[in-house]
């Protein structure tokens, strides 16, 4: 059997931030990892964990005034870290996108849906305007929209939240990247959106054959999802594998603890429990 190509290597990642007091703050210390081609890979921790600076750090988006980054992470074969902010400008939004978790923060409330949109095609593809418009509302299409010039007119204050993610996810999806990085993109939807939301990731990438980035602190949106699963706890990847290996035999007590919690609300789940009549 061939190995998958590698598309991204990330190794010995460190980041620190530093805060007012010009005290450093260790977010990832020695993070090593490699996205395969068309796979999807799981991150997986809690709050502060360090999965979402990950996830910065990869598009290069952290903020240079208090963040700094070391390490290596080739993208394509290319190293990412000192890359000139006008090569990643041509590499972001292209072939490699970011879905944020807050879709609410990440559209400008000013601008129609359809426009913003757009505005990743105009940046990257040589289309005429037309083709542009007509882009769009194929891309509102395929991420679920039955009426997609009524959702293009919109301001993001005019759509749920559910209706601005799959916005965001039209903006990622625009240019065919190779590597979709999504972070926390269900973390607040309610569960039937959340399901949704991960059925349409599924289709487009098995459509487009993208990497997809997932990062999470839920379990459940891992199983019968990501190919593989990488565990992080306090800046460190304290466990990786495919995800069947990770969920069937944890071995790190942190991956056997979110293991097992997973496996406590999902049985709640199908007896038609939720978790606070569980608490109580």
């Amino acid at each position: 059997m061939e190995m998958s190509q590698s598309l991204a290597q990330i190794s010995d990642l460190n980041v620190q931030y530093v805060s007012g007091k010009g005290i450093p703050v260790c977010a990832l210390q020695g993070v090593s990892l490699r996205i395969n081609a068309g796979d999807v890979t799981g991150v997986l921790g809690e709050s502060g964990s360090g999965k979402s600076t990950l996830g910065l750090a990869v598009t290069q988006l952290l903020l240079p005034a208090n963040a700094e980054c070391q390490g290596s992470i080739l993208f394509e074969g290319q190293e990412m870290i000192s890359r000139k902010d006008r090569e990643l400008r041509r590499i972001l939004g292209k072939r490699l996108s970011l879905i944020p978790q807050d879709p609410a923060t990440a559209l400008n409330p000013v601008m129609r849906a359809g426009v913003q949109v757009s505005e990743v095609l105009r940046a990257h593809l040589k289309l005429k305007p037309k083709e542009r418009r007509n882009r769009v509302l194929e891309l509102l299409h395929e991420v679920g929209f039955d009426h997609p010039d009524k959702i293009a007119s919109a301001y993001p204050h005019q759509l749920s939240g559910g209706q601005r993610q799959r916005v965001v996810i039209a903006q990622a999806i625009a240019c065919h990247p190779a590597l979709i990085i999504a972070d926390e993109p269900t973390s607040k939807l309610d569960l039937p959106l959340q399901m949704q939301i991960l059925e349409l990731m599924s289709g487009v990438v098995q459509k487009s054959g993208a990497a997809l980035l997932w990062i999470t602190h839920d379990p459940t949106t891992l199983a019968g999802f990501a190919d593989r699963v990488v565990v992080m706890r306090a800046g460190q990847v304290v466990e990786s594998g495919s995800t069947n290996e990770v969920f069937r035999q944890p071995k790190h007590p942190y991956t056997q603890k979110l293991v097992g919690l997973a496996k406590e609300f999902t049985s709640l789940a199908d007896r038609g429990l939720s978790t606070a009549e569980y608490v109580n």
